[in-house]
């Protein structure tokens, strides 16, 4: 990857000092910008719908996650290889959707243009054209990483690209509001293993709706099992200006075992280094474990001896999932502990003394329990990834030690809103 960056066409000098002396207004107008982009190009490409989350557009997750996205690749154009992470992470995404080369032209046409109608008489002609060689130089980087991660798929053991056909081969309610399902390839034929850590893209086409979905769930056991396993939470409409999820709760009320759920390859950059022999600590919150308890499992099954630190927040028990499956393996495992910290305890979970904290977890708890050696991987709601990420920091975790998964704005992780 990164010697694609460093084989991309430089651009005009001109045009870079174009670009450095509007990105401020730019970033001050980019939300508009985009959410105003995603309006034009679904009005003129309407069947892009079936790729982009109908859900985060009504939100303005998405906008965001574009807006920062750009920004930041557009703020580094002379050196593309110091936002590599951010570019294979993206390209990751792409690749297991299945986006092609020929949809960036529309996306550029689109945002162009809506840079162009939001900002009005201040986007002149020299301006436009400045952005769009910035454009063509992201766009061009992101279909060669692309092109690295489509060939690399395919060419792998038992992979395919597109979408191939899962059976459901048991579905499994791991709580109030999380259920599993177990995933078996249709033609009977092997499937590849994949990093622990990792996600699919699942495609569905609910009847009522009029557009294809696309969701990408973590891959939740670890690999060489002969199935994939994704566990997911039903989003419930937390009010009446954003719907409930339609394929969380398609698959949670509709999907049964039998049924056939086209999906992807694996994909995703964050993953757990197994090469490593330091501690870990695996620190989750709501149904963000998933991805963990893969590499819990995948630790477990590779009798490593790393210290294996595992700790969950969740609202209560009620809707902790596998929490009978972590307790077994910090019993049986002599090198593998156990937390459980607890928002709202019940008082079952009281009685039971279920969890070691109550409330959040804070910087004080964090170093009073776990190794400050330790490599950490975390994943969950967005307040909780911040307030994990600012409390790495503040105790001067290397950021090489620190790994997690976002689907979101980058830029969002780092905020103090």
């Amino acid at each position: 990857m990164e010697e694609i960056a460093r084989k991309l066409k430089p651009i005009d000098a001109k045009k870079l000092d174009i670009i450095n002396a509007t990105l401020p207004v730019v970033a001050e107008h980019a939300e508009a910008i985009t959410t105003h982009f995603y309006q034009r190009m679904f009005a003129n490409h309407p069947e892009l719908k079936n790729i982009f989350n109908q859900t985060h557009q009504i939100t303005g997750r998405q906008p965001r996650a574009l807006a920062a996205a750009v920004y930041a690749a557009a703020a580094h154009l002379e050196d593309m290889t110091t936002i590599l992470p951010a570019l294979e992470r993206i390209a990751q995404k792409h690749r297991s959707l299945q986006i092609k080369p020929d949809q960036y032209p529309i996306v550029g046409e689109n945002l162009l243009g809506a840079i162009q109608e939001v900002l009005g008489n201040a986007a002149t002609d020299e301006i436009i054209d400045a952005w769009a060689e910035a454009y063509g130089v992201i766009a061009d980087a992101l279909i060669r990483m692309e092109e690295t991660l489509y060939r690399d798929t395919e060419l792998q053991p038992a992979g395919w690209n597109g979408f191939r056909n899962f059976v459901v081969d048991r579905k499994v309610k791991e709580s109030d509001v999380i259920t599993s399902f177990y995933l078996k390839p249709e033609d009977q034929g092997s499937i590849p293993d994949f990093l622990p850590g990792q996600y699919i893209t699942v495609k569905l086409d609910v009847e009522g709706q009029p557009y294809t979905h696309l969701r990408q769930y973590s891959l939740s056991d670890r690999p060489g099992t002969g199935y994939y396993r994704i566990s997911v939470k039903r989003e419930d409409a937390p009010n009446s200006d954003i719907p409930a999820g339609i394929v969380s709760s398609y698959l949670h009320s509709q999907l049964e075992e039998g049924d056939v759920l086209p999906i992807t390859a694996p994909a995703g950059d964050f993953y757990l280094d197994m090469a490593a022999d330091t501690p870990v600590a695996l620190i989750s919150g709501g149904v963000g474990l998933t991805p963990l308890i893969s590499m819990l499992n995948t630790l477990v099954a590779e009798q490593s001896k790393r210290e294996v630190s595992f700790v969950h927040a969740a609202l209560s028990g009620n809707v902790h999932a596998f929490k009978n499956h972590v307790q077994e393996i910090a019993k049986q495992a002599v090198n593998v502990r156990s937390f459980v910290i607890y928002e709202k305890p019940s008082a079952q979970d009281i009685q039971e003394q279920a969890f070691v904290k109550d409330g959040f977890i804070t910087l004080e708890w964090i170093k009073e329990n776990l190794p400050k050696d330790a490599d950490f991987y975390f994943c969950g709601p967005t307040p909780f990834m911040k307030a994990v990420n600012k409390a790495l920091k503040q105790w001067g975790i290397p950021a090489e030690k620190v790994h997690y998964e976002f689907f979101g704005s980058f830029g969002d992780i780092e905020s103090e809103n």
